[in-house]
């Protein structure tokens, strides 16, 4: 039968491909001494790892999917970052750090999860004055967004869109052909094929309608 984990790391590989700009965004915001970050919906930690070497800060990456949580641990013992990264098993809905306590809060593709203007207004307070917050969110309804990040209180530094061609180069294009590598070995494992399915038919989506699958970074600053 397929591993699920080896699979998932794979998945992680081909994620990093999007690092790219996570670090862009990280450049936009001023150099920080050893910031405090919290990286919202860190899931197995791709951006989470990717923000430990980019900065020398203390970091809690925080889900509510503990097996995600334990691929993320085991990465951070591998590199050896135990002493300043962390995860949390919580919900975005439960969070409830004291006010201030972070310099940065990040969050790629998770804020949807509790909508763009209630993560601006609840997560404000868990960030120090001038703190920043940087959003990784789908591309709809731009105009609102930005105008939602006035009137929360942040300051718009700078924001970019990752268009389709972006999301089919560096990701759905890399897994559909590391799908189809796996696939080949594994033609008579049922469990194998249904695991793979899974993953097919969100890049058959992405495949019938690109435009869904764009997305934009918001690199903001309380005020």
């Amino acid at each position: 039968m397929l591993e699920d984990t080896i699979f998932q790391i794979d998945k992680d590989l081909i994620r990093e491909g999007l690092n790219e700009y996570t670090r862009k965004a990280f450049h936009v915001l001023p150099k920080l001494d050893k910031p405090r970050i919290l990286d919202v919906g860190c899931g197995s930690g791709v951006p989470t790892m990717e923000l430990a070497s980019l900065s020398n800060g203390q970091i809690i990456g925080l889900d509510i999917d503990q097996l995600l949580l334990d691929k993320l641990t085991r990465k951070i013992e591998k590199a050896g970052l135990s002493g300043r990264v962390k995860t949390m098993k919580c919900s975005m809905l439960d969070m409830d750090f004291p006010d201030g306590s972070f310099d940065i809060i990040w969050a790629e593709g998770s804020i949807s999860i509790i909508g763009f203007k209630r993560g601006l207004e609840e997560w404000q307070r868990f960030l120090r004055p001038n703190g920043f917050l940087v959003v990784h969110d789908e591309i709809g309804n731009i105009t609102e967004k930005l105008g939602q990040i006035s009137s929360c209180g942040y300051d718009l530094l700078e924001y970019f869109t990752l268009q389709e061609d972006i999301w089919w180069i560096e990701y759905y294009g890399p897994l559909e052909k590391r799908i189809n590598e796996i696939r080949t070995k594994h033609t008579d494992d049922s469990e194998a094929l249904m695991a793979l399915d899974n993953d097919q038919r969100e890049i058959d989506m992405f495949k019938k309608n690109p435009r869904l699958c764009c997305s934009v970074f918001f690199v903001m600053r309380k005020r």
